[in-house]
């Protein structure tokens, strides 16, 4: 690769790569501020209940090293967090960052795995429509992604819960037992689909990547191309395919990663949704506070990508 395509990726990467660092810094202070002055106390959960004012209680702070100052607390953490140590949970006294490595796979999993399938399915129908225009074909697909799009992730979660338990019976998840049976593997597909096609992503890709592509296909240089017989595909994929996708995505990780949360309560899907839902009954600062930079790190790396493409097209956007 020549010097001059590596140096705006460069550029862009050493800006972003900055901004990372003051947004993850601000997303820390934002949340542990919240978890402060909210109601209730961390501690209640090694102590039964006992008032957070009570000499059992001050003695708890004082034995594990808590300081009594927010700052102090903070400070504390976030010195823990450069070291590398995300403190232990609270209800377990597990380390948080292995706990996380490990329920955060799975988030992974699931979250790419329905980006890839919500591709698979928008991709087609946005470029055929683009192509051909307004269809029969074309308009069926569109208004049945619109309408799947629709549908709320919880309902159409327990929807497919009770299909496949109660009318087939061959997805027993809610019994824990779906490992065992001979279509496990419906266990893994099943709250992909769910979170690929309900969640709105669907929709807005296949519409977006229509606006665009329809607009780069009737810009001069491409009907220049076409009237010369060279290929418009070779042409019209950067400006009118690869930003459209990478734009969307990027902007709909968020949204996925709050869908995420339902799905794995509803299919018992073991990720960091679930350890963030029992973290906050639990009031489990450290599991919340390590859960928040993960989650936000995984945005960050979303519109980071984005940028590196849009670079990459375009390099003097570099300087902007």
């Amino acid at each position: 690769m020549k010097l001059s395509a590596i140096l705006p990726v460069a550029r862009v990467l050493r800006r972003e790569l900055a901004m990372t660092v003051l947004l993850l810094l601000g997303v820390s202070v934002v949340v542990f501020a919240v978890l402060y002055l909210a109601p209730g106390d961390p501690l209640n959960v090694l102590l039964e209940g006992q008032s957070p004012r009570s000499q059992l209680a001050l003695g708890a702070r004082e034995a594990l090293g808590v300081p009594q100052t927010w700052y102090g607390r903070y400070g504390t953490w976030l010195l823990r967090v450069l070291q590398g140590n995300f403190g232990n949970s609270i209800r377990t006294g597990l380390p948080v960052l292995p706990e996380l490595a490990r329920v955060g796979v799975n988030t992974l999993v699931l979250t790419l795995g329905s980006l890839l399938l919500t591709l698979l399915i928008a991709v087609p129908i946005a470029v055929h429509a683009a192509v051909n225009g307004d269809t029969a074909g074309n308009t069926a697909a569109t208004v049945a992604a619109y309408i799947v799009s629709a549908v709320p992730v919880f309902w159409f979660g327990y929807i497919v819960v009770y299909v496949f338990i109660h009318e087939f019976g061959m997805f027993p998840l809610l019994s824990g037992t779906a490992a065992k049976q001979p279509h496990a593997w419906l266990y893994f597909l099943v709250p992909i689909f769910v979170l690929g096609t309900a969640s709105g992503t669907l929709a807005e890709l296949i519409r977006h990547l229509r606006e665009e592509l329809s607009r780069v296909l009737a810009e001069d240089y491409i009907r220049t191309a076409r009237a010369k017989g060279a290929p418009v595909w070779r042409h019209a994929f950067k400006e009118g395919f690869l930003i459209p996708v990478t734009e969307i995505m990027s902007a709909k990780i968020p949204f996925l990663l709050g869908g995420a949360v339902i799905v794995e309560q509803v299919f018992n899907w073991p990720g960091m949704g679930r350890m963030a839902w029992q973290a906050a009954q639990d009031r489990d600062f450290p599991v919340i506070m390590g859960i928040a930079l993960v989650a936000a790190a995984f945005v960050r790396t979303g519109n980071l990508l984005q940028r590196v493409v849009f670079t990459v097209v375009n390099p003097r956007a570099s300087r902007e």
